[in-house]
């Protein structure tokens, strides 16, 4: 054979082993877990004692791993606090603690387990991904010690870190991240000196991985996608619902839109705490979601994704800085949506066409309802400005959405039921930001897969008559440039951190 010959005949070899190497699409898998929870205590369990309610908990994990794998899942996402729960202090999380090694050592630990010390829940879950075929997402803690004359080392000596870890179908680490943003209440944790963009490849796709919380915050979640590039999120959660605009199927389906991602998102299951809504998110639609406060049982959820998702560029302020305030001569009020006092006007007719402005924010909305009944009432609302309840973040909101009673002071207030459909919506923002996640809620907090878009102009738009009554239909815009302006007076934060003592603290150890 010639020279020439052979080097054709290996350049098409090679062609052919990276096609078939390469995955145009997948499958996967996330898995809503009713984790069994420690007692109370407060004094540390003993390792074993630790490790067998982990055992319990990866049992169920298991039998949710095998099934996905059975159905042809290339990878699984599991929840946050999914191996061992909640409810710690920084002394009793540290029995279920492993030191899990940077993923840089090439370790199976289905094959080695002793390399790094006593990591039995590391040598499961190696073995459940080896012995599946499976990439294999999941939440667990890492500890790793330190000099207390570091001034950054912890009194007690050591580091405890909220971690996700990844392994892959031969069962190898191939991911291991330290959670950034701590939600309140997390103080058995430490949060890394700087912000860890964690990423991997795989011959469906670049991943990237973060955790709750994070998700609202520019780093790693937004650098992860703009500069990593990444194809799709991994996001174990254990998120409580926060209506009108962070249910967890709501606000994390719109973020794959926004963002223009693949998002696979594994929240607990705890009804009784509001803490359900899983999914699977493709940029353009929500691919398969769960949401569920009637019953007890976890639950697996499976669909293909494009390896590579396409993603289309938004002007978001483009077509509202385009048209002119229409003089509607409605009354504005000021009402409150998760501790921010928002700026409204009531829809008033069965058909309209609204502004309402709040700072350097004006929202516009055009509507028709399929009839205006007298038991309800809709408002248009615009919120501008700095967040300072879980946490201090700048928003830029413009929102459509069911007021709790007919009096409008309880517009904004949580609310998951209605009764009124619309024929169309469009609503558009002048917003100062690029990062705007489009949501739309429907009633007892359901999806509208497939039934509105957003237009290159930045128009949130029906693509047909609703096929269920409307909770909320939100621009959600985050300026993560303003998050640390001192916007809020120092008389609001007050009162902030009151209304945090007198109602949100009593939650706070089950919120991401």
């Amino acid at each position: 054979m010639s020279a020439s010959r052979w080097l054709a005949c290996a350049a098409f070899s090679v062609f052919c082993v990276l096609k078939i190497s390469s995955l145009d699409t997948f499958v996967a898998a996330v898995y809503e877990h009713a984790v069994i929870l420690p007692s109370n205590t407060l004094l540390p369990v003993s390792p074993s004692e630790a490790l067998a309610l982990m055992n319990q908990n990866l049992d169920l994990l298991e039998g949710a791993i095998v099934s996905a794998a059975k159905q042809g899942a290339h990878i699984i996402v599991t929840p946050e606090d999914g191996i061992y729960g909640m409810r710690f202090t920084r002394d009793t999380i540290y029995p279920y603690l492993e030191d899990i090694p940077d993923p840089q050592v090439n370790w199976i630990p289905c094959d080695n387990a002793n390399r790094f010390g006593y990591t039995p829940v590391q040598e499961r879950l190696s073995c459940l991904a080896k012995n599946n075929s499976i990439y294999v997402v999941a939440n667990m803690g890492d500890k790793k010690p330190c000099n207390t004359s570091d001034p950054q080392c912890p009194p007690d000596g050591r580091f405890q870190y909220n971690t996700n870890v990844v392994f892959d179908s031969l069962g190898k680490l191939v991911a291991r991240y330290h959670k950034q943003n701590l939600f309140m209440g997390e103080e058995q944790f430490n949060a890394p000196v700087e912000p860890e963009f964690v990423t991997f490849n795989t011959p469906f796709g670049k991943f990237g991985i973060f955790t709750c919380f994070d998700i609202l915050f520019h780093d790693p979640a937004i650098t992860l996608v703009t500069e990593y590039q990444v194809d799709t999120i991994l996001f174990p959660t254990a998120w409580m619902d926060v209506l009108p605009h962070l249910a967890a199927i709501e606000f994390h389906s719109a973020w794959a839109m926004g963002m223009g991602v693949n998002f696979l998102a594994a929240n607990i299951h705890h009804p009784s705490k509001r803490m359900t809504g899983s999914g699977i998110y493709a940029p353009d639609s929500p691919r398969a979601f769960h949401y569920d406060r009637k019953t007890q049982e976890g639950k697996l959820l499976l669909s293909q994704l494009d390896s590579h998702p396409r993603h289309s560029v938004v002007n978001w302020t483009s077509y509202a800085s385009s048209i002119e305030a229409p003089s509607t001569g409605n009354q504005e009020f000021q009402s409150i949506a998760f501790f921010d006092e928002f700026t409204f006007v009531e829809l008033k007719g069965i058909t309209g066409n609204y502004t309402v402005c709040q700072n350097d924010l004006c929202c516009h909305l055009s509507y028709q309802m399929s009839e205006k009944r007298a038991d309800e009432v809709y408002a248009l609302g615009a919120f501008d400005g700095l967040h300072t309840v879980e946490g201090q973040y700048y928003l830029q909101i413009c929102t459509l959405l069911k007021c709790k009673t007919t009096n409008l002071r309880t517009c904004g207030s949580s609310v998951d039921t209605a009764s009124t459909r619309f024929e169309m919506f469009s609503l558009s923002g002048t917003f100062g930001t690029q990062y705007v996640f489009p949501e739309v809620l429907l009633s007892e907090v359901k999806l509208a897969p497939g039934e509105f878009q957003v237009s290159s102009d930045g128009r949130l738009f029906s693509l047909k008559p609703t096929s269920g009554p409307v909770l909320t239909v939100t621009l959600f815009g985050r300026l993560y440039g303003k998050d640390w302006t001192s916007n809020a007076s120092s008389d609001l934060i007050t009162h902030s951190l009151m209304i945090i003592m007198l109602i949100v603290t009593p939650i706070i150890h089950y919120l991401c």
